[in-house]
């Protein structure tokens, strides 16, 4: 898959448009329906979306992500994309509806196809909706595709359900929703080595700043070493100094320090807490280790 951050000239594309934030079961209809399209007609698919959310540019403050920028390109890639765009939003945010559709992703696309969400809307003050995408498929001749919501237990998939489900503790939710484990990646770092003096030794990682917060607690979770259990927070038995997230992996004792992990969630245990000793929190992470599925 390539990936562009400005406009190129690459015809007779099917293409995608969204900003897919999480690339969960919803958005993966759109664009696996961009995928076959393209390939029925022996064509190449492009997803057309933006750097950043466009809540970015219009209240200046950015959402909490589900994924990182990197980690939503390699489940895109996933899908048998060719041509990722990821463009600014602030340089086509005055666009209409008209403007956008002819002057972007005409000029520049002559798409074949054009397959979004239900709900979709673009242009300046959301002009653009599916309806306007409808009316003018004939115009501009392309097919046009609304993927209807997916849903689980008669609740559409969004990202916002999804954001909602992770801020509270219910993984197991947003994980059928997304269609994967949520995952944190990142570096391994030293921390104050407490836990190995009580036998749980941890591989201790920043938690992204720009993803969405989970509740401080302690989670059952997965990684490329093995089972394990992680707390998310701030450490209140041992005086912890800002959040991390501590892994304590299962049967493993190897020096990983400086190496990526990634820690996919299976289910919140319990919320984090403060005991007494040491001992006392001994023995709740040995309570807490045979809740793991």
């Amino acid at each position: 898959m390539q990936i562009f951050n400005e406009l190129t000239k690459q015809d007779n594309l099917s293409i995608a448009l969204g900003y897919f934030d999480g690339v969960h079961l919803g958005h993966r209809a759109v664009i696996e329906n961009t995928v076959k399209f393209a390939q029925e007609y022996n064509t190449k698919s492009a997803v057309i979306t933006f750097k950043d959310h466009p809540c970015c540019f219009f209240y200046g403050v950015c959402p909490k992500y589900i994924l990182t920028r990197k980690e939503r390109e390699n489940k895109i890639k996933e899908l048998g994309v060719d041509y990722l765009y990821e463009l600014d939003f602030e340089s086509i945010s005055g666009l209409t509806a008209e403007e956008y559709l002819r002057d972007i992703l005409v000029k520049h696309f002559k798409p074949i196809a054009i397959s979004t969400g239900y709900n979709h809307n673009f242009g300046y003050k959301k002009s653009g909706n599916i309806n306007y995408l409808i009316e003018q498929s004939k115009k501009f001749d392309y097919k046009y595709f609304a993927i209807p919501p997916q849903k689980l237990n008669n609740e559409i998939i969004s990202s916002t359900a999804i954001r909602n489900s992770l801020s509270k503790g219910n993984i197991e939710k947003a994980n059928s929703m997304l269609g994967y484990k949520f995952f944190i990646t990142g570096t391994i770092i030293k921390g104050k080595q407490i836990g190995r003096t009580i036998g749980f030794r941890t591989a201790n990682i920043k938690y992204p700043s720009e993803l969405i917060d989970l509740p401080f607690g302690v989670y059952s979770v997965d990684t490329e070493y093995g089972k394990g259990i992680a707390n998310f927070g701030i450490r209140p038995t041992v005086n912890g100094k800002g959040t991390l997230l501590e892994v304590h992996i299962l049967n493993f004792e190897q020096d990983i320090y400086d190496k990526n992990i990634t820690v996919k969630f299976n289910k919140m245990i319990r919320p984090e807490k403060k005991f007494a000793s040491l001992e006392e929190l001994k023995k709740q992470i040995q309570k807490d280790i045979l809740s793991i599925d």
